[in-house]
């Protein structure tokens, strides 16, 4: 089941691909969602930094809608309600080129928190043509605080998690066009 699952995921991003939709990801989710594939071994670029070894990876570029080039990421792909329940809450700190792109079978309303967050990041949501539908800059829960209390709505099918203020270094905003790299 494992491998036809993978298989599917890959088809789905060849898809995706073969007519230039986009992807994006975040690092909450629901968990009655059901994965659109699950994963298995980290394909990592050559010259990405090793982060979620037990994550396939993909590039995910961000584009303008005329097809300007904005920043690109390694996104590791959390496509399974557990890699998307754990997000980046295990990982102490993210390289500047590194992200988390969680892929969902639907486009909903979503909720992410930072739990157990140690970084900022900024939650990019996503529709199913990887139209940027909403950004948010969240900070890293406080001291006393778990992160669970801070929730950021959008409405998407791909989440992309970076570094907080790594989209606004580069103008990216709602309107711009995630795109994923096979």
């Amino acid at each position: 089941m494992e491998k036809s699952a993978s298989a599917t995921r890959r088809r789905l991003l060849g898809a995706l691909g073969a007519t230039g939709l986009g992807w994006l990801a975040g690092c909450a989710g629901d968990a009655a969602d059901q994965p659109a594939t699950t994963t298995g071994t980290a394909r990592a670029t050559p010259t990405a930094t090793p982060v979620h070894a037990d994550y396939e990876t993909t590039v995910v570029r961000v584009e303008t809608e005329s097809g300007e080039r904005l920043g690109s990421v390694t996104a590791a792909i959390a496509d399974t309600s557990s890699l998307r329940f754990t997000g980046l809450s295990e990982t102490e700190s993210l390289p500047p080129d590194r992200g988390m792109l969680f892929v969902y079978s639907t486009v909903a309303d979503r909720t992410f928190v930072m739990r157990g967050m140690d970084f900022g990041i900024d939650i990019v949501f996503a529709d199913a043509d990887g139209r940027i539908t909403t950004v948010h800059h969240a900070p890293a829960p406080g001291p006393d605080e778990d992160g669970s209390e801070q929730r950021y709505p959008g409405r998407g099918q791909y989440v992309l998690e970076v570094n907080r203020g790594w989209t606004t270094e580069r103008g990216i905003g709602s309107g711009d066009v995630l795109r994923v790299e096979l």
